[in-house]
């Protein structure tokens, strides 16, 4: 507008009164962003013959080397059974290692071996380009607000568990 306001439309103070079709767009749009966001990973894991669940545990085990089994159970949110799976793969092909623990015997601690550490690399460059530039072209504001928005729909726990993430650097 001439005065420098924005439209109503897409004024801030609007964003609180979203009508349903808003809000349905909203989801479609996540939907649609989500599968960009996985396209190249998921293309990159089908030739290893592996799907999102692998790509999840090989994350966050390289964001936190020599995570539980347990603690691990409890970021994917997934079944022991499910999980076990997904590691007894990664684990027989190379990727993963599982160490028994020093004070608790009945521990596993999981690290990501030199392939292992390879196959996230190319995972998260793919992913990071991405991102990089759809945040680019956002702008800083639109990043800011993207992840409060994120932050805003994590359950409790969720946030809690992410939260600890931030905090610890890894």
């Amino acid at each position: 507008m001439a005065d420098g306001r924005m439209p109503a439309a897409i004024s801030g103070e609007n964003l609180l009164f979203l009508t349903d079709e808003q809000l349905r767009q909203g989801i479609e749009a996540m939907f649609f962003a989500y599968r960009g966001f996985t396209a190249d990973p998921d293309r990159i894991l089908s030739n290893l013959a592996y799907g999102r669940a692998h790509h999840r545990a090989i994350h966050f085990i390289n964001r936190a080397p020599g995570t539980t089994v347990n603690n691990l159970l409890n970021i994917l949110g997934v079944t022991k059974q499910s999980l076990n799976r997904v590691l007894r793969t990664m684990i027989e092909d190379g990727l993963v290692e599982s160490r028994v623990g020093k004070s608790d015997k009945r521990e596993r601690h999981l690290y990501l071996t030199d392939a292992g550490r390879a196959l996230e690399g190319q995972l998260s460059d793919a992913q990071r380009v991405r991102m990089r530039s759809a945040f680019r072209d956002a702008g800083p504001d639109a990043v800011a607000g993207f992840r409060t928005v994120l932050e805003a729909m994590m359950d409790t726990e969720m946030q809690r568990t992410y939260t600890r993430l931030k905090e610890s650097g890894a």
